[in-house]
């Protein structure tokens, strides 16, 4: 007995120990390397494609390849002065075709064409909408009549004037109007009373006469005379002179060029 001797601390703890260790759980395996990278390949290279085909397909696919112009909204020119003027790329990439610049090529080749909207018409066309400018008056020159819209643009030269269209009668050789304003602003200010001028008055109008900015007359193919002054507060002589006609049926000469203060003989 007395050589016995207790156990030492070290023994006890393993005996304690042991259970515990036994219990625990394994560690979990470290993930498989590379797969990540091989991931992010996968989808670059997916992307590259994607992108590939459809740059192709935009650019050297022959089925979005221009092959087809349509022109709409002419009445004097025909469809294929537009098609020649915008000139469009045949058989370009429909993406790559500047429809901005086609514009330009047909306003700056075709003066009558007031405006002009160009837009794709996919797979493989272009729709051309063209806004034609219309004439109010005419003047004559060498035999040959220059036709100006509402703007005072001389826009084109025909060989027939065109019917039911007021002449213009421009000579302010003898106004300081003309050093003043220059021939371009006579032609704006003659434009200016033609399209203002009362419906029931454009049929028996005959010649606008300019003589200076502010001496624009109508001439009525009937023999009666308008003094209409400048081309300002036109809308307001219009009316003036509708009531005047009205009043005065048998009246010969009408003076609107001030419309608060009219007269008539």
């Amino acid at each position: 007995m007395a050589g016995a001797r207790p156990a030492q601390g070290g023994e006890g703890r393993t005996g304690v120990e042991a259970p515990h260790d036994a219990e625990r759980s394994p560690a979990p395996p470290p993930p498989p390397r590379g797969l990540p990278g091989l991931r992010f390949w996968l989808v670059a290279g997916g992307l590259v494609l994607l992108l590939g085909g459809a740059l192709y397909l935009l650019y050297g696919s022959p089925w979005l390849k221009l092959r087809q112009v349509g022109v709409t909204g002419t009445e004097v020119l025909t469809r294929r002065e537009v098609e020649e003027a915008a000139a469009a790329p045949a058989g370009s990439p429909l993406i790559s075709v500047d429809t901005d610049a086609l514009e330009a090529n047909a306003r700056a080749r075709l003066p009558r064409i007031e405006s002009v909207e160009i837009d794709r018409s996919w797979p493989h066309g272009l729709h051309i909408a063209v806004t034609e400018r219309k004439p109010v008056l005419v003047r004559e020159k060498g035999g040959k009549f220059d036709e100006v819209d509402a703007h005072g643009v001389l826009f084109a030269t025909v060989g027939t004037p065109p019917r039911g269209i007021p002449r213009l009668d421009l000579d302010a050789s003898d106004s300081p109007s003309l050093h003043r304003f220059g021939t371009a602003r006579l032609l704006r200010e003659a434009a200016t009373v033609a399209a203002r001028v009362p419906s029931p008055v454009v049929k028996e109008l005959r010649t606008i006469r300019i003589r200076s900015y502010d001496d624009v007359t109508l001439l009525l193919r009937d023999g009666r005379t308008v003094a209409w002054g400048s081309g300002e507060k036109s809308a307001a002589k219009a009316r003036t002179l509708t009531a005047l006609m009205k009043a005065a049926p048998k009246a010969r000469y009408f003076d609107v060029s001030v419309p608060v203060a009219p007269s008539v003989r």
